[in-house]
Formats: structure tokens, C-alpha cells, sequence
């Protein structure tokens, strides 16, 4: 077995530890064998202990899983797309848009899209407005990206973006009422706990369409790593390559971003560890790469969050940014070095 197969391997196993971690870790203390016991289908001496196994940890341990797989495989094909090592979800601005199109929702129509006779409300509207915000941005800066050749232009054209959003962010706070204000606070802080055991299929079925398409893109995104002439000469149809990694990433940004709220750092980071790790960039390999250390980062995040027990819970965006920072200024520091 090579290198990268058991690199793979030795991710995927730790995912697994991590997710039954995240169901016998939690605020309220539940014994393991309790625990072993209600998993294999057992009886439970307390209904509230299985109602929070099976209605509260297991989601949420799918939930996180299933997000930072997403967020990573979302992270490394615009990393590969735009050639920026600081390209991600987050510091583009794609976060920043499904943010607007949920805030949108939150604080001014009460929850509720209407488009002509028909209606959508709760979180069916907010992963329509957040998918929407997401690919319109994302769309900004892949027509920005033919104007612009430089990386670092393209760079700081995303961050602008994101910062008009959050100036409009801000004037749809300051208009809102109290309520909404709270809500969208209350999202903004993110959590892996939105998703019910309800919702899990919907949830499960849009982030799976996301990987499988950003799967399929593993051989255009490494003729990509050599240039767009190369990959043409190739026969790769680059036009037809970005729309679909734009639909990809657009669709895994959204759901990721309207069920969890802004998750930050996850996926500008993760690839990075996985081509330190692997020490190559053949997407082959590094693409099922990230997407297990992806989850494995998630699951321990949301095990952190937990970690003041009684006390309550941490809000995710205060634990992302603790594991992801130092990977970035790395590779910053790596590449001055350079």
C-alpha cells in the first residue's frame, strides 16, 4: 500500500474514533455503557438519555462530519482553481454571501421567501437564500477572475466583496427588530446542532450531490494545477470545469453555511494540512484526503465546544479560528521563506 492509501486510511479511522467520541462526550454526563447500550438498540433506564443520544449527539456528530468534509473539499478545489493558497469559502466572500442571503431571510421577511405562487419558509428558506448569496458572489469572482491575473488582485477583490456584504449585513441589523436580531446572532455564532434527525436526509442528500460533483473534478483540477493552456491542450473544457466547480462549491457553501451558520477557517485550512501531510498536490489522493481530515477537524471541534460541560456550550466560531490561524500563518511564513 502506498503512502497516500495509508494516509487515507489512517484519517478515515481517526473520523470514526472521533464520531463515536461525540457520542459519549457531551454536557450532560450519560454512562458509556448507557451509551453502548441505546447505540446497538437497546433500552434506555431514562428516556431523556436516548433522546439526546439519538435526537441530539448522533445528528449532530453527522452534522459536523458531513460539514467539514464539505467546507475542506469546497477550500482545496478554489485553491486549485484561482492557483491562491489563501483561497477558501470564508476569505473569498462566499460565506459572506450565504450570510447575506440568510440575513436577508432572518431580518427582513420573517423567515419566508415568496417567488410568485409559491412560499418557502424556515430552513428551506434560508438554504435557498444562502445557496443564492453564496453563487452570486461566487459568480462575482469567477468574472473577476478573467479580468484580474493577478492572485493577490483577486485576493483582495474577495475580501472587498466581503466586506460590502457585511456592510449590508449591518444596515439590515440596524433596521431589523429585536427578534430577528437575536436570531441572526444566535445563527451567526455557529453550531453542528441545526440539522434534527428530521432533516438529515435533506441535509445528507444536498452535501453528498456537492462531494460526488467535486469528486468527478479530480482529474481536470490537476491539469488545472499546470495552467489553463495546458489543461486545454489536454482537452479539458476549462469553462465548463469552473462552472461546475462554482455550482459545486456554491451548493456546498450554502447548505454547510444556512444549517451551521458561518463556520470559519475549516476550509481555508484543512487542505493545507492535507498536502502537508500527503506532501504532494495530485487530487487523486488529496482530494478523499481532505475530506476525511476535513470531518476528523469538525468532530474534534464540536468535541471542544462541548468541553465546558454544565457550563454550557462554546460557540463554534470561537473554536474554528484556534485550530485553523496557526495552519495559515504557516503556510504564510512557508511560502516567504520560499
Amino acid at each position: 500500500m502506498s503512502k497516500g492509501k495509508k494516509c487515507i486510511l489512517l484519517w478515515a479511522l481517526l473520523t470514526g474514533v472521533l464520531f463515536f467520541s461525540n457520542l459519549y462526550v457531551g454536557t450532560v454526563d450519560i454512562p458509556a455503557g448507557t451509551v453502548t447500550h441505546v447505540l446497538l438498540g437497546g433500552e434506555c433506564e431514562r428516556e431523556s438519555w436516548r433522546f439526546i443520544l439519538l435526537e441530539s449527539r448522533l445528528p449532530q456528530a453527522l452534522t459536523a462530519m458531513l460539514c467539514g468534509a464539505a467546507l475542506a473539499v469546497s477550500g482545496l478545489m478554489l485553491q486549485t482553481a484561482f492557483r491562491n493558497p489563501l483561497a477558501g469559502p470564508s476569505i473569498l466572500g462566499i460565506n459572506s454571501g450565504a450570510n447575506l442571503g440568510v440575513a436577508l431571510v432572518m431580518l427582513v421577511s420573517g423567515s419566508s421567501v415568496t417567488a410568485g405562487s409559491f412560499s418557502f419558509s424556515g430552513f428551506l428558506a434560508i438554504t435557498i437564500a444562502a445557496f443564492v448569496g453564496s453563487m452570486l458572489v461566487m459568480g462575482l469572482l469567477l468574472l473577476f477572475s478573467a479580468w484580474l491575473k493577478n492572485d493577490m488582485m483577486l485576493l483582495i477583490t474577495g475580501i472587498m466583496i466581503g466586506y460590502v456584504v457585511s456592510s449590508a449585513i449591518s444596515l439590515l441589523n440596524f433596521f431589523a427588530t429585536s427578534e430577528g436580531v437575536h436570531s441572526y446572532m444566535i445563527w451567526g455564532m455557529g453550531s453542528f446542532g441545526g440539522v434534527s434527525m428530521n432533516q438529515m436526509p435533506y441535509f445528507s442528500f444536498l452535501i453528498g450531490i456537492g462531494l460526488l460533483l467535486a469528486l468527478s473534478l479530480v482529474k481536470p483540477l490537476n491539469a488545472l494545477l499546470l495552467g489553463n493552456h495546458y489543461a486545454e491542450n489536454l482537452g479539458v473544457n476549462v469553462q465548463f470545469t469552473r462552472h461546475k466547480l462554482l455550482f459545486a462549491t456554491g451548493l456546498l457553501t450554502a447548505v454547510t453555511t444556512a444549517f451551521c451558520g458561518p463556520v470559519s477557517f475549516l476550509g481555508l485550512a484543512v487542505p493545507h494540512i492535507a498536502r502537508l501531510v500527503l506532501g504532494r498536490s495530485d487530487h487523486r489522493l488529496l482530494m478523499p484526503l481532505s475530506l476525511f481530515v476535513g470531518s476528523a477537524i469538525a468532530l474534534l471541534c464540536n468535541i471542544l465546544c462541548v468541553l465546558p460541560g454544565d457550563e454550557g456550550l462554546i460557540p463554534l466560531g470561537a473554536v474554528t479560528p484556534l485550530l485553523g490561524a496557526p495552519v495559515v500563518i504557516y503556510v504564510l511564513m512557508h511560502h516567504r521563506s520560499r
